[in-house]
This record gives C-alpha cells, structure tokens and sequence, in this order.
C-alpha cells in the first residue's frame, strides 16, 4: 500500500473503533435520548447558519464550469438548511424504530419466542454532491440506534464539514457520544478504498451518487451494501389521462429538479393520446427550459422534436432534458420500461382503473405510482423523515430507506427448564 492508503486504513480503523463502542451505547439508549440528540442537531443547524452557507460559498466557488443540475446538488440556502433542520425534527417525532413488536409465539414445548428489533450496528455511506445526504443519514441512523461514518464527495467537502459540525454539537448537548456520526477527516480517495475494505469493522455499505460510484461500491465492497441503480425514471401517459393532469404531473416530474434521481427522464405516451396531448405537454416543458430526444413517432405528433439517438433511451440525463417515445398501450409501456428502465421509480396517468391497476402489477420498480409525479419518490414524502437513499434490489430493502430499514432484527428465547430430546 502507498503512504496515503496506510494513513487512510489507520485513520478508518480508529474511526471505525470509536463508531462500534458509540453503536454499542447507542443500542441501549431510550427514545428521549436519542430523540434529544435529533433535537439539538436541528438547533445547531438553525444556529450555525451562516457559517454552513459561508463553507457551502467555498465549495461553489471551487466547482468550477458545471452543469444548472450539478450547481442545484451541491447549492444550499437558508430555506434548505431550514429543510435540513426540519428534517432532523420530523425523524424524532416518529415511533421508536426499536419498539417495535416483531413477533412473538409459544412453542408446544413451553418455550416462549419473541422476535425483536435491533440497530445494523455501523454505517459506512459514500455520497457525492448533495451535501444534505449526510444530515438524512446522521438523523436516522441516530434515531435506530446505528452509528455512521460519512465519506461526502470531494466537491461539497466543506459544507459536508459544517454540517458535521452541527450535528456533533447536538450529540455533545444530548450527552451521547460524537462517535455515532463522524465524517472522512478528507476528501482523500484512498478513504474510499479504505472504507470498503473494512469487513467486521463496518456493517453495512450505503452508496449514493451516480452510477460510477455505486458500481464502484458493489464491486469493491466487503460488506453487505444497500445500493440503488441509476434513476432512470419513467412517466407513462395513458389514453385515457385526463390532459390537465398529465401535463401538471409531467412537468412536475421533468423540472421540479432535475438533478436528483426521482426525475422522469423518459415519457412514454398511447398513440391514441399522442396527437391531442403530446404538442401541449412538450410546450409546457420548453417554456421551463427542457430540451427533448424523441422517436420518430412523437417527432410525428410534434415535427420539431429533435431525433433521438442509439443510447438516449438508457441515459440517466440529471438535466433539462427528457427523451420522449410512443407507444401502442400498457403492454409496449411496461416492455420499454422493462428493457430501457431501472427499476427505481415509474409513473402511470390514467383515469382508467383496470389500465392503472395492470401497470402497477406488471411494473419490477421499487416504487411505481398512479397519477403522481415521479418526485414523490422521496423518504420524507412517504412519511419517513427522510432517507439514507433509495434501495432499487430486491433484497432487505426497496424504495426509500427509511428508519425500519436501517434496523434488522434477533430472537429472545424464554424457557422453564426446557432441554431438547
């Protein structure tokens, strides 16, 4: 290993140390504690303001030549912050993760069986250029009782840092230890790599970011990891949509933000609609700044329409622009989702039941909807307070992650003297 890996592993492993004892106390510690600690963090954060948009300056400014989309992940403002803080609150108001009665059943034998929820233990999660998504992962990993460590990307490091600082001033206040969340001391690579490695010393992976880094992540990894595919979204409009709401909810899901991964980058629409609805949908969407892709049947309802080309179908955007293709029904609908899709987030409009209930049936996604955009894909819009990120395998988890999925689960055993035969 070079110099730098050496340090890194050194520095992960104390990391790690200081994560598992916090973990361990953590484990034991009552809802008001940890609701207290969720409490502060949000103080701080409102308090420490101005410092974190200061840091959030630096990282801007150190950005370079980017994209609208790329500025709009990294940007926060006070309204954000706000966001942040409010989040941190609604995670504390919600049950207690680890009160959760799972199970419990009495054998012929006597012996009484109860099943109970348990935190995961240490969190290791690699993110890219939202600096909120630490925030979203220190306040639910607090609330279920699991320590984190945090490696943000090199390009909101310091705002990530001041963040940090926030919600380790809410621990300090809630007298519980620092070491359930900490962040990667820099922006160095060879924490990465060093955090990968560390089977037994972290629990669980959580990836998020482009399809670069959670490949990355799932090769690499000698964890388990909780990792979602591109946001390669869909929004199917049905021929029997009402046109009002078809072109709200497209527009919505298109350029409400661009930039995050619940964003339709595909629209799929009925040739019996196409005529009628797809000239209005696609004005609404150039008046907001979208650019478009389409196939040779939309470029026949809205001639303008630029040509797509090989590969535009597979193409995760993350910016104003949305491919666009025709369709013969719900059938060819789920067959182009299910060939170009990644089973992350996908939308019907319809007012047609039967058509609304065979695509939620026959659609793979971890979160398919019925006359709703796409956006709605969000932890803290299922009610969870937020998300550590969304999981599109189908193992453990699926969809937002919430606090029950940050949480596994072990048996306690009671018996009267019991031995088996």
């Amino acid at each position: 290993m070079t110099a730098e890996e050496v340090g890194a592993t050194a520095e992960l492993r104390a990391m790690a140390a200081r994560a598992r004892e916090a973990a361990s106390l953590l484990a034991a510690t009552s809802r008001d504690q940890r609701d207290a600690a969720l409490g502060e963090a949000a103080r701080a954060l409102r308090a420490r303001t101005g410092a974190i948009l200061e840091a959030n300056e630096r990282d801007l400014g150190q950005a370079g030549e980017s994209t609208p989309a790329f500025r709009d992940r990294l940007t926060l403002d006070p309204a954000r912050i706000e966001a942040m803080a409010r989040g941190f609150e609604a995670v504390a108001s919600l049950p207690d993760p680890l009160a959760r009665p799972l199970g419990e059943w009495t054998r012929p034998n006597g012996l009484r069986i109860k099943r109970i929820a348990q935190p995961i233990g240490v969190i290791g999660m690699i993110y890219e250029s939202r600096p909120n998504v630490g925030a979203d992962a220190a306040a639910l990993c607090l609330k279920s009782g699991n320590a984190v460590i945090l490696r943000g990307g090199s390009e909101s490091f310091a705002s990530a840092r001041a963040i940090q600082d926030a919600v380790a001033s809410g621990l300090r206040a809630a007298s519980l230890p620092e070491g359930a969340v900490q962040m990667a001391p820099s922006p160095d690579r060879a924490f990465v790599a060093a955090m990968l490695g560390a089977a037994g010393l972290i629990d669980l992976m959580v990836p998020r970011g482009g399809k670069g880094l959670v490949e990355r992540v799932t090769r690499e990894a000698r964890m388990p990891v909780l990792a979602h595919a591109e946001g390669l979204c869909h929004t199917y409009i049905h021929e029997a949509a009402d046109a009002e709401m078809a072109r709200r909810v497209v527009a919505n899901a298109k350029m409400r933000r661009t930039g995050v991964c619940g964003a339709t980058e595909t629209l799929l629409i009925d040739a019996a609609a196409a005529p009628l609805m797809l000239p209005a949908i696609v004005a609404d969407l150039a008046a907001l700044g979208c650019r478009f892709r389409a196939d040779g049947r939309a470029r026949a309802a809205v001639p303008d329409l630029p040509q797509a080309e090989p590969g535009d179908f597979d193409t995760e955007w993350l910016d104003a622009v949305l491919s666009v293709a025709v369709v013969d029904g719900v059938e060819p609908a789920l067959a182009h989702i299910a060939a170009h899709g990644s089973s992350h987030t996908d939308a019907i409009v319809t007012e047609d039941r039967a058509a609304a209930e065979r695509f939620l049936a026959g659609i793979s996604s971890a979160v398919a909807l019925w006359n709703a955009s796409t956006q709605f894909c969000d932890g803290a819009e299922f009610g969870f307070g937020a998300e550590i990120g969304i999981a599109t395998g189908r193992v453990h988890a699926r969809g937002p992650v919430g606090l029950e999925q940050l949480t596994t689960y072990r048996y306690l055993v009671f018996g009267t003297g019991q031995v088996r035969p």
